[in-house]
């Protein structure tokens, strides 16, 4: 997966990918996420993550600091107040 990307599409696996996966690992992983993703290159460079679980958190992530954090909001987690 590339190191920074952006306006990922996601899709579901495909077999073959699950399959290298698995081979890989030495077992099937019980989440697997898959996206297409612009990473500056020509074409979308395929992505994919293996997880033992997931958790799916709704709501709005802030990038900046804001003194009024509303309900279903949160601070993604390099964000903190001034002078941090």
């Amino acid at each position: 997966m590339p190191a920074a990307f952006q306006d990922p599409v996601f899709r579901a696996p495909t077999p073959d990918e699950l399959r290298s996966l698995a081979r890989r690992l030495g077992e099937a992983p019980p989440v697997v996420i898959a996206f297409e993703a612009d990473a500056g290159g020509t074409e979308p460079a395929p992505c994919l993550v293996a997880a033992q679980r997931l958790e799916v958190v709704q709501g709005q992530v802030l990038r900046y600091w804001s003194g009024d954090l509303a309900p279903g909001r949160r601070f993604a987690p390099w964000v903190g107040p001034p002078g941090r």
